[in-house]
């Protein structure tokens, strides 16, 4: 384990741990630069044949939207005919883009397994259709596309749906590595996948009752913003609709910045030990701070790794090391009660670990979380001393508590 400078706020997780089996967000973050930088001189590639194209101008830009870095306003497309696709949905039945021709149709492109961008794209859609109201909503239809080429059966995209509880919110479409070669060669969307590692673009397609593209979206990896990026995409779909309805809910597009380590905040219990209602966090309180969500239990036994957790915290409140602090990613969830059956499994209070809720996203996006399990250690100073993406074996985790 390397040494930590004391003005470096992240380190590099332990020698030996394993490499991060999820999309790698750092590539994906290069990537939507390209895409933005291309869009600030005026030109970018078409996504329906490859034809270049000027976009049109957005209506959010110049606007607080387009100057929030962590949503995109949407590029607009020249309404070409949308390629047209069959494939299997998690429900193991045919569906094809043509079968819904007269709805409005938003295409995300979804790793079955994915545990950092892709749950902000999934709750975006649902909270987007949510602002329309149901009567519009009965017009738009939700589609994703499997962009794993590790994790293509049907169990796999019916497992992230279950685990999402989108089961019954939309048609999430897989078929062979071939047939989804081809879906994402049409779209131009980037996939990849290294000795576990999968990458791709993180792209939402708003496609008109007509079946033509009319706006691309690229979900941003910050999860204070996933309302606002919900907002700009009800937005998008109300103009395709007929009588253009209303957008309820509207929230504020200014950037919505993140709690740092360094800022004293206090966040409720919601669950596992409940002897204080309150957990302050910041300068003068050194934690382990573990970010997660219900959904972790499709690619991990979460309620093995809570019960990890609970064998450390016996062991640091005893010598006197930083204590654990769980963080539901809340913004993340579905179901708000998912994470508290999960909880009430692994043994409730007995874990003797206090749970908060992350309702707004800001402390995931000040702790630059860019996964689900995330794991800070906080120092006395409000300093991230050691962080690293998944979970840990017990002794890890002690070595990374105590050492740094």
């Amino acid at each position: 384990m390397r040494a930590v400078p004391a003005d470096e706020e992240h380190a590099a997780g332990p020698p030996g741990a394993r490499p991060p089996s999820r999309p790698a967000a750092l590539i994906v973050a290069v990537v939507l630069s390209l895409i933005a930088a291309a869009a600030v001189v005026g030109v970018i590639v078409s996504v329906s044949g490859g034809r270049t194209a000027t976009p049109v101008a957005n209506q959010a830009r110049g606007s607080a939207a387009d100057r929030n870095p962590d949503v995109d306003p949407g590029t607009s497309l020249p309404a070409s005919a949308a390629p047209d696709f069959t494939l299997t949905d998690q429900n193991g039945s045919r569906v094809s883009l043509r079968q819904f021709r007269g709805q409005a149709v938003v295409i995300a492109f979804v790793d079955a397994r994915c545990t950092t961008v892709c749950p902000l794209t999934t709750v975006s859609l649902t909270e987007a259709v949510s602002m329309l109201g149901p009567a519009a909503g009965r017009h738009v239809q939700l589609l994703g596309i499997d962009a794993n080429p590790d994790a293509t059966q049907v169990a796999d995209v019916r497992a992230y749906s279950a685990a999402h509880q989108m089961m019954r919110s939309w048609d999430f479409l897989t078929g062979s590595r071939r047939q989804l070669t081809a879906v994402w060669r049409a779209y131009h969307v980037y996939v990849a996948a290294s000795h576990g590692n999968i990458d791709h673009e993180p792209a939402v397609y708003l496609i008109d009752p007509q079946g033509r593209e009319r706006t691309l979206y690229l979900t941003q990896m910050a999860y204070a913003s996933i309302t606002q990026q919900a907002q700009l995409i009800a937005g998008g779909l109300s103009r395709l609709l007929p009588g253009h309805p209303a957008v309820r809910g509207s929230v504020p597009m200014s950037l919505d910045r993140g709690i740092r380590p360094a800022t004293p905040a206090s966040f409720p219990v919601i669950g596992g030990d409940r002897q204080a209602s309150r957990v302050q966090l910041g300068p003068a309180h050194p934690h382990v701070v573990v970010f997660l969500a219900s959904w972790d239990s499709e690619v991990s036994d979460l309620t093995a790794e809570l019960r990890t957790l609970a064998g450390y915290q016996r062991q640091a409140l005893r010598h006197g090391w930083p204590s654990v602090v769980a963080v539901d990613e809340s913004r993340t969830e579905t179901s708000p009660a998912a994470l508290t059956r999960l909880l009430a499994q692994a043994g409730g209070a007995k874990l003797g670990f206090p749970v908060v809720a992350d309702a707004t996203g800001r402390l995931a996006d000040g702790y630059a979380v860019q996964d689900l399990p995330w794991i800070a250690v906080t120092s006395a100073a409000g300093k991230i001393r050691y962080h690293h993406d998944g979970w840990l074996p017990a002794a890890s985790l002690t070595r990374a508590a105590v050492t740094g």
